[in-house]
């Protein structure tokens, strides 16, 4: 079930607050915290604002809870008004992205709903919060732990193609000769004459890519990670 309460009491455990000591960094009342808390009173932008800042976190993530687990087709259709409603109060777009098992070489809404399929992801989604336009984001499943610590197998990591990538983003990204490219994530950095990627959990030496000439894109930047609850 999809829901729009908060992930305070699980973030207060989580860093061992009490809620007096998340008032003092809210500004907010420790009674208004107790509602948000436990979900006897709706939290307004501001709050939610306040909140995030004081978890150091994204304002969608302090919803994790609520929208952390994938969802199957069915469910997309009966996401609750008050999400919805909450949602636009907040200048916010919800949008339900496919999972994947594999990076799609080519993402679009079709092509990943293909590789949905083809990886054995059918009728996987989860949503996402934000500031969206681009309709060919899609969520990575990943299958091991070749990125642990960092990611680890069963965490959900979500890739918008349309955005824009700095030196130390996290990316999807191809390179490699025609007959052995290679599709993964990694830790990007941009130099004035290279390219250099880095394995994510940096246990690998980095690979520099010569400027053009070395085959290399960028498909898509990681904009959050739906971590595995042990």
């Amino acid at each position: 079930m999809v829901t729009t309460r908060l992930r305070v009491k699980e973030l207060l455990r989580e860093r061992r607050w009490t809620t007096k000591v998340l008032a003092e960094k809210t500004g907010l009342s420790e009674s208004y915290l107790t509602h948000i808390k436990n979900g006897t009173r709706r939290w307004n932008e501001d709050a939610l604002k306040k909140l995030a800042e004081a978890f150091e976190l994204s304002p969608y993530q302090v919803l994790e809870d609520s929208l952390g687990a994938p969802v199957s087709a069915d469910t997309v259709d009966q996401l609750p008004e008050d999400l919805l409603e909450q949602t636009k109060a907040l200048n916010l777009q919800l949008k339900i992205i496919p999972v994947v098992g594999q990076i799609p070489a080519q993402p679009s809404e079709a092509n990943n709903r293909s590789a949905q399929i083809s990886t054995g992801y059918r009728d996987n989604f989860v949503p996402v919060l934000g500031q969206f336009e681009d309709n060919s984001m899609f969520a990575l499943s990943t299958e091991d732990n070749g990125m642990a610590p960092n990611f680890v197998k069963g965490d959900i990591l979500v890739v918008c193609p349309g955005m824009w990538t700095n030196s130390g983003d996290i990316v999807a990204v191809e390179y490699g000769e025609d007959d052995k490219q290679v599709r993964a994530i990694m830790q990007v950095n941009y130099m004035e004459d290279f390219i250099v990627l880095e394995s994510v959990n940096h246990k690998k030496a980095p690979l520099a890519l010569v400027r053009g000439k070395d085959q290399f894109r960028i498909i898509g930047k990681v904009i959050y990670r739906y971590q595995k609850m042990a």
